[in-house]
């Protein structure tokens, strides 16, 4: 089953948006679950982490406006964005997660790329 995000949209500076991922019933057992992030012309990066136990982490510059949560049951990763800023347009995807964030290096293997979900914040 493939990684599917979705909730994107276009906002207002300010405004905020929540986007899911479905298809974890594979990846069940990762125990740590991202979303990434890329911007035209960028490297996709990984942008908060969640992991099992409820654990989370965030890149400096969404730490105090966004929230990662994981609904293990219904094999669903969420990503709640709120202060929405221009400078988080970009497309967004879920992944098992892989790089360093907050001072944590992970080494999951990402899965097979979704399509993502793009946000773009404009006035």
């Amino acid at each position: 089953v493939q990684l599917q995000a979705s909730g994107g949209g276009l906002v207002r500076p300010g405004g905020s948006l929540r986007l899911s991922c479905v298809g974890l019933e594979s990846i069940a057992s990762i125990n740590s679950m991202a979303w990434y992030r890329q911007s035209p012309g960028k490297q996709r990066e990984l942008v908060a982490v969640h992991t099992i136990g409820d654990t989370t982490s965030y890149e400096d510059s969404v730490k105090g406006r966004f929230t990662i949560s994981r609904d293990i049951a219904r094999a669903s990763l969420y990503l709640q964005m709120n202060s929405l800023q221009p400078d988080d347009t970009a497309v967004y995807y879920c992944n098992a997660a892989r790089g360093l964030l907050s001072g944590t290096r992970y080494s999951h293997f990402p899965r097979p790329w979704g399509r993502g979900t793009q946000v773009t914040v404009s006035s």
